[in-house]
């Protein structure tokens, strides 16, 4: 069974009154759905700081192309 840790936030009225509606609506607990809204939004957080270290590594010749490193390891 996952553990879960009891957390106290606060949030902005209108985002609390949304949260409300969308937990009556779907009939589903305001805590299951902001933790679903959290793994979409760090979904989207691992795109930009991938981004971001694409850009920093730039055309740097010290990486190495994927198709280089699945030949060199027979896959």
């Amino acid at each position: 069974m996952e553990k879960h840790a009891r957390l106290n936030i606060t949030l902005p009225q209108y985002l609390a009154k949304e949260l409300a509606d969308v937990s009556s609506e779907m009939n589903n607990k305001k805590s299951r759905i902001i933790a679903e809204a959290l793994e979409l939004y760090f979904d989207e957080l691992d795109v930009r700081i991938a981004e971001n270290r694409l850009d920093e590594i730039g055309d740097d010749e010290s990486t190495v192309p994927a198709n280089d490193v699945w030949k060199k390891l027979g896959l």
